[in-house]
């Protein structure tokens, strides 16, 4: 991705399915390096924007760019080589591999040795060495020979970023990385997300555990109604009353 333009560049994004208007207007631009958190109640299209900003869906209207670079007609493997990555709400780990076996498949994947996924590794080889790397840096390496299905959903969804981190992505996309994790284990799954931003990675993540999305995020944009309803500090956005009337009911 470009140095000198915004890691993401959404341009009046619209997307209509039959009569039902699903996202309309949404214009947001997210800097390098930049964390920002989208918030907004249930049906408010915030899966909906990531689905358009990964290529999942394609808009009716407006563009995606991405470091400047118009990708609106692009499909996802095509955004994933100009170094946009994703995670999902619902778990993504292959449960019969162990989580070295599961970050060398990515590995391998942006390594392009698609043709050879199933290769029994090697000691000492590029993807497993990148594996091992991204194992151990979101806290895994003692989990590394574990089958993925018998981990914590926390830990799962460390797994997954070390997946994520083995395609080597610029912008991470992270879709409710709380979700279904146990009290126990938000604390370090925390501290993997800090981290990762940390690292220099640009990040924009979908959370309802709001205290833990308001300690992270640079920025927060509210979704309502397929509406981008208001973007700014923590702070700011959460004293808003319109926000609170689209969460509560009436300002506060």
């Amino acid at each position: 991705m470009s140095q000198d333009r915004p890691a993401l560049h959404l341009d009046g994004i619209g997307l209509q399915i039959g009569g039902a208007r699903i996202l309309q207007g949404v214009t947001l631009e997210v800097a390098r390096g930049e964390m920002v958190g989208v918030i907004g109640p249930n049906g408010a299209g915030k899966t909906t924007l990531f689905d358009v900003i990964s290529g999942v869906t394609t808009p009716t209207s407006g563009r995606v760019l991405l470091a400047g670079e118009d990708v609106t007609s692009r499909r996802v493997h095509q955004r994933a080589r100009t170094g946009l990555g994703r995670t999902f709400q619902t778990s993504s780990v292959f449960p019969g591999l162990d989580a070295r076996e599961n970050v060398r498949l990515a590995a391998q994947a942006k390594l392009g040795a698609a043709t050879s996924l199933w290769r029994f590794p090697r000691r000492g080889d590029d993807a497993t060495g990148v594996a091992d790397r991204c194992i151990a840096e979101v806290g895994l390496d003692h989990h590394a020979g574990t089958a993925a299905g018998v981990l914590s959903h926390g830990d799962k969804r460390k797994l997954e970023i070390a997946m994520l981190l083995a395609t080597e992505p610029e912008l991470v996309l992270l879709d409710e990385p709380m979700a279904g994790v146990g009290s126990g284990d938000v604390a370090g799954l925390v501290e993997v997300i800090r981290r990762l931003h940390g690292s220099g990675r640009t990040v924009l993540m979908v959370e309802h555990h709001m205290e833990v999305l308001l300690g992270l995020v640079d920025r927060v944009a509210v979704m309502h109604h397929g509406e981008l309803l208001a973007v700014g500090t923590p702070d700011a956005v959460m004293a808003d009353p319109a926000v609170q009337s689209a969460y509560l009911g009436e300002p506060v």
